[in-house]
C-alpha cells in the first residue's frame, strides 16, 4: 500500500550520500530519474524495491546490485512495484537466483523475465483496487492486534487472580472457573507455555488438588519409610529449621508438606568420567551424556557407549526412579535440565556431567521432577548456578542444597497425575489451536486466490 512503499523508500534512500563523479565506486554506474523503479537484485526475496516518486538534483546514481527499470509511459511504476512483490515474479526470480551465501539474479537473467502486462488504464485500476486492500488489511491487522492484546491481558489477569487467591476458599471456585474456560481465554499457540507454567507452579504450592488430613505427615512418613537398606532423611533434617544463614523458603506451604533439601532425600552421585582410555571395547555399556537429558524428557536416538573398569556398572547403574540433572554448561536457560530414568535401557550408565539423584523414598522422584521443572524450582536451580566467573554451573555440592517442598507420599502421586491431566489438556488445546490457524491460513488462501483469478 501507499504506506508501506513510502516507508521502504524512505528505508532505501536513508544513507544515500552525496559524492563527485570522480569518487564514485566502480559499481555505481545507474543513473536513477523520477518515475524509475529500483529492484535489487541481490538477495530479492528481501523484496527491495522502491518507486523514485520525485525528481532529486543532481540525478542519482544507483549501484549495479540494483536493476533500474523505466517502463517509458507504457508501465505505471506503482504497477511495476505491485507486480514484482507478486508471488507469480517471486518465483520466477527464485528460479533464476545463483550463490549461497548472498544469492542474487544477474541482469540478463533478470532482463529475459516475463512480465504481465494490461493497459495502461487497467494498470491504474490494479494499483488503486491493491491500495484499497491494503488499506483493508491495515485496518483488519490493526483490529485483531487490538483484539489479541485485550485477550492477553484477560488470560494474564486471569492467571493473576488465581496466584493471588491461591490461599483463600474461593481458589478452588476460581481455579476450576479458569480450567473450564481455558479455550476462550487462550486463543493461540504462543500462550499455552505461560499455561503449563501456571499449572506447575499452582501444583508445587499445594493449590493444584485437596489435602487430605488423615494422610500421614511429610516428616513423620520420612522417619518410616526406607527402601532396602538404605538411609533415610536424618532426624535432624526432617525436623530442622532452616538456618539464619539459609535462604528463606520460597513460598509457604501446607502443614502437611515439608521444605527439605534435596540431598536429604535423595542420593546425589555424579557419573563416570569420559577419557581416552575408555573407547569401546568388549566392556564396553551405554552411558547417557548431556544430549540425552532435556527439561522433563530423555532424548534416546542416539547413546553412546564406553568401556567401564570391574565394579564401575554395579556402582554407576542407573535405576528406574533415577532422577537426572546437567550440570550446565554456562547458559541460564539450559543449567539445571533434568527428567526422569525410567529404565529405558537395560545396564546403561551416565557420564560425570550428568548427576543422578536416586530417591531414598521410592515414588519421589515424578513430583520432584515437576517442581525443579516450575518457575520456582528453576529459579533455586539458577541462583545456585551462579559462578564467580559469571557463567552458570551445578555441582553435586550444589544440587544436594536444593530446597524442595515436599508433600505426604499420597498427594505427590495426586499431583503429579492432576498435572498430567492437565498438560495433556494443554496439548489437545495447543494443537488445536495450530490446527486452527493453518486451517484459517489455508481458507484465506483459497478464497483470495478465487477472488483474484482472472476472469475466463
Amino acid at each position: 500500500n501507499v504506506a508501506a512503499l513510502r516507508a521502504l523508500n524512505a528505508a532505501l534512500f536513508a544513507d544515500a550520500k552525496v559524492v563527485a563523479a570522480s569518487d564514485a565506486p566502480s559499481r555505481a554506474r545507474k543513473v536513477v530519474r523520477k518515475g524509475d523503479v529500483l529492484y535489487s537484485c541481490v538477495r530479492p526475496y528481501l523484496l527491495n524495491i522502491a518507486v523514485i516518486e520525485n525528481d532529486i538534483v543532481p540525478a542519482p546514481i544507483a549501484s549495479t546490485a540494483f536493476a533500474v527499470l523505466n517502463g517509458f509511459g507504457l508501465i505505471a511504476p506503482k504497477y511495476l512495484w505491485v507486480t514484482l512483490r507478486s508471488s507469480f515474479m517471486i518465483e520466477c526470480v527464485e528460479a533464476k537466483m545463483r550463490g549461497q551465501a548472498y544469492p542474487a539474479i544477474n541482469d540478463q537473467d533478470f532482463a529475459q523475465l516475463l512480465l504481465p502486462l494490461p493497459p495502461l488504464a487497467e494498470q491504474h485500476r490494479i494499483v488503486a483496487k491493491v491500495d484499497e486492500l491494503m488499506a483493508l488489511c491495515d485496518r483488519l491487522e490493526a483490529a485483531q492486534t487490538e483484539r489479541e492484546k485485550r485477550r492477553d491481558q484477560l488470560a494474564g489477569s486471569s492467571l493473576q487472580r488465581l496466584h493471588a487467591l491461591a490461599d483463600t476458599p474461593k481458589f478452588r471456585e476460581h481455579a476450576d472457573f479458569h480450567l473450564r474456560h481455558l479455550s476462550r481465554t487462550t486463543t493461540r499457540p504462543d500462550q499455552i507455555p505461560a499455561l503449563r507454567e501456571a499449572v506447575l507452579d499452582l501444583a508445587v504450592r499445594g493449590q493444584l488438588v485437596p489435602q487430605d488430613p488423615n494422610e500421614e505427615p511429610t516428616p513423620r512418613l520420612l522417619r518410616r519409610v526406607q527402601v532396602g537398606s538404605r538411609k533415610g532423611p536424618s532426624t535432624e533434617a526432617i525436623g530442622k529449621d532452616h538456618d539464619a544463614g539459609d535462604p528463606e523458603p520460597l513460598f509457604e506451604v501446607p502443614s502437611s508438606w515439608h521444605w527439605l533439601n534435596l540431598g536429604d532425600v535423595f542420593d546425589v552421585a555424579g557419573g563416570i568420567q569420559k577419557t581416552p582410555h575408555r573407547a569401546p571395547r568388549n566392556n564396553a555399556f551405554p552411558y547417557l551424556g548431556v544430549a540425552n537429558v532435556y527439561r522433563g524428557r530423555l532424548d534416546l536416538t542416539v547413546v553412546k557407549q564406553f568401556e567401564l573398569q570391574p565394579g564401575e556398572l554395579e556402582k554407576r547403574r542407573l535405576e528406574t526412579g533415577d532422577l537426572l540433572i546437567i550440570e550446565g554448561n554456562g547458559s541460564l536457560t539450559e543449567v539445571g535440565r533434568c527428567a526422569l530414568w525410567n529404565g529405558e535401557i537395560e545396564n546403561c550408565v551416565h557420564q560425570n556431567h550428568v548427576i543422578r539423584c536416586r530417591p531414598l523414598t521410592v515414588g519421589m522422584g515424578p513430583f520432584v521432577l515437576r517442581f525443579l521443572n516450575s518457575p520456582a524450582g528453576m529459579a533455586i536451580l539458577q541462583r545456585l548456578a551462579i559462578t564467580s566467573s559469571g557463567l552458570y554451573s551445578l555441582s553435586v555440592g550444589k544440587i544436594r542444597k536444593i530446597e524442595i517442598p515436599v508433600p505426604p507420599l499420597a498427594e505427590q502421586h495426586r499431583i503429579v497425575a492432576k498435572v498430567e491431566e492437565l498438560m495433556a489438556v494443554c496439548d489437545r488445546l495447543e494443537a488445536q489451536l495450530t490446527t486452527t490457524r493453518t486451517e484459517s491460513r489455508r481458507l484465506l488462501e483459497a478464497v483470495l486466490r478465487e477472488a483474484l483469478a482472472p476472469a475466463v
